[in-house]
């Protein structure tokens, strides 16, 4: 069943959860930009997508590069959620996960965080 929730409310909770990222991660984030979209065009059911160069891969050739993206898809959260509690957490999750990418942290250890 998904869950009915406006566009304003989704984009509050994608805030309030990149509030919640401790400010020494957030500090440490370069050149990176948030965005929530309906769906991820070649991936329907995908929940996040980080696109970008992350921290650990970059070097001294790194510059004048647009940002990497983080992509928070706002339909496919709402669609596998029953509550808006459920969806209050997966966009924590979600959040959290795609930030991890631009960290350098992979799927495998995510998920062995519990944050797959």
């Amino acid at each position: 069943m998904t869950v009915e929730m406006t566009r304003a409310r989704f984009d509050e909770l994608v805030e309030e959860a990149l509030d919640m990222v401790p400010p020494d991660f957030m500090h440490a984030m370069n050149n990176v930009v948030v965005l929530v979209e309906d769906r991820n065009p070649d991936e329907p059911s995908l929940l996040g997508l980080y696109q970008g160069i992350a921290l650990t891969e970059r070097n001294t050739d790194y510059g004048g590069t647009l940002p990497d993206h983080i992509f928070i898809y706002r339909e496919a959260i709402l669609d596998m959620c029953d509550t808006e509690d459920d969806v209050v957490e997966e966009v924590i999750i979600t959040v959290v996960h795609e930030i991890a990418h631009h960290f350098g942290v992979d799927d495998a250890k995510l998920h062995e965080l519990g944050w797959g």
